[in-house]
């Protein structure tokens, strides 16, 4: 499935790691009403995702939202305790020299 800036996506359901553990969400939780820049990476803790998929997102994060952007939302296949570990794990989210 191609989609283009606009589009809205299926509606799929998703969890998410939280602060209070995981949390079942719907695509409407997410992006309803929402300006979202949204990307998905193939794996947490792995050297590309963590060294030049994510730091390019959270370096211009501020510029993102000065576009009007309300969240960027990264998805992978891993399940959300891991999700949540990788987020909170600063060390893999610096680009590599």
């Amino acid at each position: 499935m191609t989609l283009k800036v606009g589009d809205k996506l299926p509606a799929a359901n998703f969890i998410a790691g939280t602060a209070e553990g995981p949390r079942p969400m719907t695509t409407d939780d997410i992006f309803a009403g929402k300006k979202v820049a949204f990307f998905a990476v193939p794996g947490a803790f792995t050297p590309t995702c963590s060294a030049k998929h994510v730091p390019g997102f959270k370096a211009l994060a501020p510029d993102i939202k000065a576009k009007g952007v309300d969240s960027i939302v990264c998805l992978s296949v891993n399940d959300a305790f891991v999700m949540k570990a990788w987020g909170e794990n600063r060390a893999f989210w610096t680009p590599s020299p």
